[in-house]
């Protein structure tokens, strides 16, 4: 196997994501070979090189997994939290392997979240420039004039840089309506911050699909393994054939 970047090779491995593992690198908490590596320009070969992240050896994924959980609020996706909050993974009891979710959910959204050891598989899914879609119902304080719904789609300002292009659809004409929004990035608090733009705030948010993917009737803390059907197709879809 020709040489890779460290943070790909521990991405693959399941150890994190790409972003984390940057971020073990840069810490001084991987080593090749015996010597600490914290260069992130720097490759190795998993086959040959002996990789260990804070002391413990790395290898290839015996299995591939595929998770779909329907995460309920009150839990933060990481796979540890400093402030000792539960975190998603008491939702997988079960899993043998250890795998880690592809993108967040804020501690007080819920829905459709997914888990993976295959690093190249959560790196395409969670990359804006792969336009894959992730819909949400949103639940906010008030209705937004057509005007505002047209700014919406657009894109608004966030941090000096316009969002890109959403979809947006009311679902209820209540005072506290419920929106489907469709996003194809997925910056922190994106949403919230989007309505807020528009003086209302989010009440109830939860995502509800990702790509063709559909949250259904999972409850709040199950999880079901994804068929190879869905597999399959994700990575069609992804390119990743």
């Amino acid at each position: 196997m020709p040489a890779e970047r460290l943070q790909k090779i521990l991405s693959r491995a399941g150890v994190s994501s790409r972003r984390k593992a940057e971020e073990l690198i840069e810490a001084g908490l991987v080593t090749v070979n015996g010597k600490i590596v914290m260069e992130l320009g720097t490759k190795a070969d998993l086959e040959t090189d002996h990789i260990k992240v804070m002391g413990k050896l790395i290898r290839e994924p015996r299995h591939v997994l595929y998770i779909m959980l329907n995460k309920p609020k009150g839990c933060v996706t990481t796979m540890s939290d400093p402030e000792e909050r539960e975190t998603v993974l008491k939702h997988l009891r079960g899993v043998k392997q250890r795998v880690y979710p592809v993108g967040r959910l804020d501690y007080d959204a819920e829905g459709l979240l997914l888990f993976t050891n295959d690093g190249e598989f959560a790196n395409r899914i969670t990359r804006a420039e792969s336009h894959v879609p992730k819909a949400y119902a949103v639940k906010v304080t008030g209705l937004l004039e057509p005007d505002q719904e047209i700014a919406f789609r657009d894109g608004v300002p966030l941090h000096g840089r316009k969002t890109a292009p959403a979809r947006i659809r009311r679902l209820s004409r209540t005072a506290n309506p419920w929106y489907e929004v469709q996003l194809i990035e997925g910056r922190k608090n994106q949403i919230k911050l989007m309505f807020r733009h528009f003086g209302l705030l989010v009440e109830k948010l939860r995502r509800i699909r990702i790509g063709f993917l559909e949250l259904g009737s999972l409850k709040p803390g199950e999880y079901r393994y994804l068929t190879p059907q869905e597999i399959d197709r994700f990575k069609r879809e992804l390119k990743m054939d």
